[in-house]
């Protein structure tokens, strides 16, 4: 037996990231003793400036965005009581079609073989028993989040590590009710175009295709203010519309399939670390 505690890697691709997906899990278990692990990928550079401004406005400075987006990071981590904050920093690629994503020191243009050896030395050092990424699209497209997947599947097998594996995602119910939701806090919101609709649709998985569903209500609450500390994106953050009690209701469950496990815990499961405690 060993007296290392149990470890969670979460790989995300920017700061805000590891509070929208993987806030209440990463609270929860933090509260239970269980060490918590946040790999960042890029430097959040293309999020807002100051007043809004947008990648492309005279006024947007990536370098100073860059800068502020790792405060609000740390402070994001605090609220979560994250163990231990690794930044990989490259440079955030912005949009899918954005001209940033050709920049050549962008995450999107880095070789895979390159980040992965770099977060294989994470995981060697931190040998986490289970880790946490985004599916092969990147949940919805993003190009950071697509690269994150990619060097996080390669890393793994350039170690001798088991861990649990599991990639975030949604149920359709669910994202059936976000649409919803985001036409009522914003009165400005158009009715949906059909296509949109169907492209919604097909984010995240059927409820029936997802193996594990993790109960994290108890921990909205430090979610929801993990969130708030990333004030800079909050143009983007429509969940902070709603209150504290609102958006438990709605972020609350946290869903993830299950792409590797050595211990062959039953599913559906309730908890990440099923058969490992």
């Amino acid at each position: 037996m060993t007296d290392r505690p149990l470890t969670l890697m979460a790989v995300h691709a920017h700061p805000d990231d590891e509070a929208t997906g993987t806030g209440g899990v990463l609270a929860q278990y933090a509260a239970e003793g269980i060490r918590t692990v946040l790999v960042t990928c890029t430097d959040g550079g293309c999020g807002d400036g100051p007043g809004g401004a947008k990648p492309g406005d005279p006024e947007h400075d990536p370098a100073a965005v860059a800068r502020l987006r790792r405060q609000e990071l740390e402070a994001s981590c605090e609220v979560l009581k994250i163990s231990d904050l690794e930044l990989l920093d490259y440079a955030d690629s912005g949009m899918m079609g954005w001209d940033s994503n050709d920049a050549p020191d962008s995450f999107w243009q880095t070789p895979v073989t390159e980040g992965a050896a770099r977060l294989a030395d994470l995981m060697r050092h931190y040998r986490p028993d289970v880790v946490v990424t985004y599916d092969e699209n990147g949940f919805y497209g993003h190009p950071d989040h697509i690269q994150a997947h990619r060097i996080t599947m390669a890393a793994l097998e350039m170690t001798d590590l088991t861990p649990k594996v599991y990639w975030t995602t949604m149920p359709h119910s669910a994202m059936k009710r976000f649409g919803e939701i985001m036409r009522e806090f914003s009165d400005e919101m158009p009715e949906p175009d059909p296509a949109e609709t169907a492209a919604l649709a097909d984010i995240g998985l059927p409820d029936e295709d997802i193996s594990t569903w993790v109960d994290t209500t108890a921990f909205s609450s430090q979610k929801f203010d993990a969130l708030a500390a990333h004030a800079s994106q909050g143009e983007n953050i429509f969940f902070l519309r709603m209150g504290k009690e609102r958006f438990g209701h709605l972020m609350g469950m946290e869903t993830f399939v299950r792409v590797q496990d050595p211990t062959g815990s039953p599913l559906p499961e309730t908890d990440l670390f099923a058969g490992l405690r």
